[in-house]
């Protein structure tokens, strides 16, 4: 028997500020994908859960902690962070105009139409290297999830993000003590080296097996303080 295969079907298809973007409906997923690189669909979301659990975590018991949500990709993580009562303000900074219609009058509503009728929740249209270089807010935890590690930025511009002036800006908008939680396609020794040099303390990482490859990651680090 030969098998069958769903064909994707372009839901939407932009010209955003840093190239195009798309959505795809493949099956039951729904899928992001920009200048034609896979970003990530509605398959699964543990380790985006992860992201955010695993930041609260590491938080000291502070209570009502603030967390900056970098990037809104499918959602999982600002629904995942909505659904917990013990998170304070939510700020989701999200560069794509065209991925924020998706969610507030799109397909993607189905996941997040819940968390952004939360009054904890903000969405900013940012790019985030620019955000936490300019803004004068502060967070108790900062999830990145804007790149597929990092190593495979989006953008060339995002490698920025993760050299030492990048963690630096990091760092200024995290409060004392604050977590910083970086989602990435593989664990990257390098890069808990970079943290650790960038000043950051208590660098792990934490892994979520997938179906097929290597592993998701979710690297953490400490703000000291």
């Amino acid at each position: 028997m030969t098998a069958v295969y769903d064909t994707p079907v372009v839901l939407d298809r932009r010209e955003g500020p840093y190239g195009e973007v798309v959505l795809r409906r493949h099956g039951v997923l729904l899928q992001i994908i920009a200048n034609g690189c896979f970003l990530m669909d509605t398959s699964d979301g543990r380790s985006e859960r992860l992201l955010v659990d695993a930041a609260r975590a590491a938080l000291d018991g502070r209570a009502a902690p603030a967390v900056l949500i970098g990037g809104l990709g499918v959602g999982f993580s600002l629904a995942h962070a909505a659904a917990d009562p013990r998170w304070g303000r939510i700020t989701v900074v999200e560069r794509e105009p065209a991925v924020i219609d998706w969610h507030r009058d799109g397909p993607l509503a189905e996941i997040s139409a819940g968390a952004l009728a939360d009054p904890r929740t903000t969405i900013v249209r940012a790019d985030l290297v620019a955000y936490v270089n300019e803004t004068s807010d502060t967070f108790d935890a900062l999830c990145l999830d804007i790149d597929n590690g990092p190593s495979w930025t989006v953008t060339e511009d995002n490698d920025s993000l993760y050299s030492p002036a990048g963690l630096a800006a990091c760092a200024r908008v995290l409060r004392p003590g604050g977590v910083l939680a970086v989602w990435s396609a593989e664990p990257s020794p390098e890069f808990e080296g970079t943290l650790r040099n960038a000043g950051f303390q208590q660098v792990r990482t934490e892994e979520v097996p997938v179906a097929r490859g290597v592993p998701d990651a979710v690297h953490l680090a400490v703000r000291p303080g």
